[in-house]
Order: C-alpha cells, then sequence, then structure tokens
C-alpha cells in the first residue's frame, strides 16, 4: 500500500508496511533510532543545555551563513515527503528552496520560501488550507505529498548579507510508489513592473503528463481602482491561440467575488479556507495605489490534467473613467504548482536578490 498520500479520515485506521522517518537538526539524516544524539560540544545550543547534556535539547536549529546553501534533506527512496514545517529568521525572499529528485541536477522545485509558503509578503497572516497553513507567529507548513523514487534533497540558500537562522522538520515515509505518480514541482516568477497590454505568464515550458494543482500569486498594485478585472486561461495539450479554460476575473478564479469586498463595508475582506484565500489585503479602504495582495488557490478537489504540455497565464485589468478596461502594469509574482511524469525542463532564471526585492 502507497502511504504517501493524504489517508483522509476515512481510511486513517488502515495498516502499512510504510516506514515513518524525520529529518530535522536533531536527526539530520532521519534515520531509525538516531534522533537526539548531538554530543554537547558539538549543539548550536549548548550553553543552554549545559547542565542537562547529551538529549536535551543540543541542537534544535542550523544557522546558515551569508551567501551559503545548507543540505536540510538527502534521503533515499523510494518514499514521499508528507509534511515540511520550518520557521526562519531575515526577509523570506532572501531565502531560497530547491528540491532535487532522483538525482536530477535540474530542480523541480526553486522558491523564495515566503511564496512556497503562500507568504510572499514577509508578513505573518494565518492561512488555514488543506496545502499550506501559516500559524503563530512565523510557522510554515506544507502539506503537498510529494512522492520520489530514488533519491530526494532539499536545499536552503541564504541570499542576504547575514546568517539567518532555521527549525525545521520533513516528516517523510519509505514506501512504494506507484508507476503512475508524477514528481512535485514549484516555480517562482516576478514581473515588475508588467509590460502595457501583456499577459502575466504564471507557467510555461511544461512538456509531459501530469496535473496542474494551484497558484499562488502576490499582487502589487500601481493604480487607484480595481485591479482584478483579468482572466486566467489555461493552455492545455497543444492550444495556441485560445485556451481550453478560461476564467472571468481574477478574484472570480480566486475563488472571491466583487471586489473580495465587505458585504456592507467599504473595505477589503481578508479570508482563507481549504481551497482558497486572499491575506493581508490593506483593509483601509479600496481601490487605493500601492496596495499588495496575497492570494491562493489550490486545485485539489478539481485538478486540471494535461497530457502534453500546460501554459497558464494571467491579465492584469483595471477600469478606465469612461467604463472601458484598463490594462495594468503592476508588481506581479507567483508560484505554479504541479505535479508531472518525464524530464523537468530548466526554470526561468530565478532572478538576483535585488530582481526579488519588495519595496
Amino acid at each position: 500500500m502507497f502511504d504517501g498520500l493524504h489517508m483522509g479520515m476515512g481510511s486513517i485506521f488502515l495498516t502499512s508496511d510504510a516506514q515513518t522517518r524525520s529529518i530535522s537538526p536533531e536527526n539530520v539524516t532521519g534515520e531509525k533510532g538516531k534522533g537526539g544524539m548531538c554530543e554537547l560540544a558539538d549543539g548550536i545550543a549548548k550553553e543552554a543545555a549545559r547542565d542537562l547534556g547529551k538529549g536535551w535539547k543540543v541542537n534544535p536549529y542550523i544557522r546558515i551563513p551569508a551567501g551559503e546553501t545548507f543540505v536540510i534533506a538527502d534521503v533515499d527512496g523510494p518514499g514521499c515527503i508528507q509534511h515540511i514545517w520550518l520557521t526562519p529568521t531575515g526577509l523570506w525572499r532572501n531565502t531560497i528552496l530547491r528540491i532535487y529528485w532522483d538525482h536530477r541536477e535540474q530542480p523541480s522545485v526553486e522558491c523564495p520560501i515566503g511564496d512556497f509558503f503562500a507568504s510572499g509578503l514577509n508578513e505573518y497572516a494565518q492561512i488555514s488550507s488543506l496545502a499550506v497553513c501559516v500559524n503563530p507567529g512565523s510557522a510554515f507548513n506544507c502539506y503537498w505529498p510529494m512522492p520520489f523514487r530514488k533519491h530526494c534533497r532539499m536545499t536552503l540558500e541564504n541570499r542576504s548579507d547575514e546568517p539567518v537562522v532555521m527549525y525545521y522538520q520533513i516528516d517523510y515515509t519509505l514506501t512504494e510508489v506507484p508507476k503512475e505518480a508524477g514528481y512535485f514541482h514549484a516555480q517562482f516568477r516576478r514581473v515588475n513592473p508588467l509590460p502595457y497590454r501583456s499577459n502575466y505568464v504564471i507557467l510555461d515550458g511544461v512538456c509531459g503528463k501530469g496535473q496542474y494543482v494551484g497558484t499562488y500569486m502576490t499582487w502589487g498594485v500601481h493604480n487607484n481602482g480595481w485591479w482584478g478585472e483579468g482572466e486566467i486561461k489555461f493552455f492545455i495539450d497543444g492550444d495556441q491561440e485560445y485556451p481550453t479554460i478560461c476564467g472571468t476575473g481574477t478574484e472570480d478564479y480566486f475563488c472571491g467575488s466583487y471586489n473580495f469586498e465587505h458585504p456592507g463595508k467599504h473595505c477589503y475582506q481578508p479570508f482563507s479556507t481549504p481551497y482558497s484565500g486572499m491575506t493581508l489585503a490593506d483593509t483601509d479602504g479600496l481601490y487605493r495605489s500601492q496596495m499588495r495582495f496575497s492570494l491562493y488557490r489550490w486545485h485539489i478537489m478539481d485538478p486540471i490534467r494535461f497530457h502534453t504540455d500546460i501554459k497558464v497565464t494571467i491579465q492584469a485589468l483595471g477600469w478606465r473613467n469612461d467604463g472601458r478596461y484598463l490594462p495594468l502594469q503592476d508588481d506581479i509574482s507567483s508560484v505554479a504548482f504541479w505535479y508531472q511524469v518525464g524530464e523537468t525542463m530548466p526554470f526561468p532564471l530565478l532572478g538576483d536578490r535585488d530582481a526579488l526585492e519588495l519595496r
């Protein structure tokens, strides 16, 4: 039995031959019976534990020096990542998460940690969804199942000028993986400003069979007025000029309506639900330039299947004073989440620290 996908309450009582493992700074390999073995002299918290000794929270976190990359997971399969918990310091866009499957050189995940956990604006906001939970005070949790056949490697790159402290735990299972299982992918993009009358590309260049499972976006508005008239479009399996799936508006795609406006109040209404949400909107009024929005939409119950290729775009549209649409030139970032089989194509250049900075 493959014990990698969410079992759910309806089948939680079923037994399995899978083996549960967990990686943390107190057990960096995840091996059986190897937790809490750090010698007091080698522990990062040796001063705090000096009266208690080995086994007493001697090495609970890591410190990544400026400019360096730290391997947080290096595991042989077959298996499946089931949960990632992480709490960072520093600016969240200065730490880059990468995940490599089966010894491939090309990462299948490359993303700033805040954006990966639907928190791209570097401010805490409660998120209560099935795929991602963000809890007080800055606790990032990911529940996307990530099967791998041969190997899993995760790294964190610190791009800042100062060390960063990371507490983390990666829970996984060693288990068989079905031949139909796709590999988890997450790709970050940013355009600032979006060129006039152009579509923002969320994902392109994917070849193979799989399913698109989620979108996270940060949206910085550069004009007064409503900004979310644009349609999202999914070009599937050879679609050219016209897509197979075409939405009706930005807030509609993120499962809201009518400007995310609070009924009866002249302000935006943040929300967080299992499959969609809009957080960190300034609730003091509507339609002001320089506001920023954080939005997620998980296709857990409605994955978008593709067999050869997929491209995802969204329009940035507001209103002119005379009732015509206004193409916007906003600051837009996104993370596309999908599963696929086949080769992972090279991602667009992530950009340096300055290119990712929020101002």
